[in-house]
């Protein structure tokens, strides 16, 4: 999926557009909206890994607890 999917016609003169007026809306601001939106990022990423390492916990779990089928003994068949 593209980033910018939704803009089919964003152009480089369009985007300078966007960031000079970002530019001028944040001002001084902007390093510290960076730095805060780095950070919103980095704790939305732990977030996902936490949930990934929560659900790979649960799969392992069901899987030793559901018992595997004993491959030395043949299976047995219903004989007429």
């Amino acid at each position: 999926m593209l980033p910018f999917a939704f803009l089919p016609n964003l152009g480089a003169t369009e985007l300078m557009v966007v960031a000079f007026v970002a530019l001028l809306i944040f001002g001084n601001r902007l390093p510290s909206v960076m730095r805060s939106l780095g950070k919103s990022v980095t704790e939305f990423k732990k977030g996902v890994a936490g949930i990934e390492d929560d659900l790979d916990q649960a799969v392992n779990a069901e899987k030793k607890s559901v018992p595997s089928p004993d491959d030395s003994e043949p299976a047995r068949t219903r004989r007429d």
